[in-house]
């Protein structure tokens, strides 16, 4: 059910799969779901603007959507706790790196999901 989507600029390292291997048992365990109903997408930003646009600050913008009914205690717990490992993982040779992580939660009314 945790649908994770990872924007990042194109000069910022992060190994996808190390980040993934910690961060779906992170997030299960955060949240009380299980590590195999995470889902997550990485894309390269091909633009991203910054402050005032100086080239050598990038960004992650990291969004985890989960079905509501979690407390504002475990979405602030949760996204502090992504926040801390995607510090560890992601990095730039030069300039500064902006991180943010949102959690948003999907309308269960609309949301569906099937393994086919």
């Amino acid at each position: 059910m945790p649908q994770i989507t990872v924007d990042r600029s194109w000069s910022v390292a992060l190994d996808r799969a190390a980040f993934a291997a910690e961060l779906h048992p992170l997030v299960a365990k955060t949240i009380d779901t299980e590590v195999a109903s995470c889902k997550t997408r990485f894309r390269r930003i091909e633009e991203c603007f910054v402050g005032d646009g100086d080239p050598s600050r990038a960004m992650v913008y990291l969004e985890i959507k989960i079905l509501d009914g979690r407390s504002p205690e475990a979405r602030t717990a949760l996204s502090e706790a992504v926040l801390a490992l995607l510090r560890e993982h992601a990095s730039v040779a030069e300039g500064e790196l902006h991180l943010a992580v949102d959690v948003t939660e999907l309308d269960d009314r609309f949301y569906r999901r099937a393994v086919a």
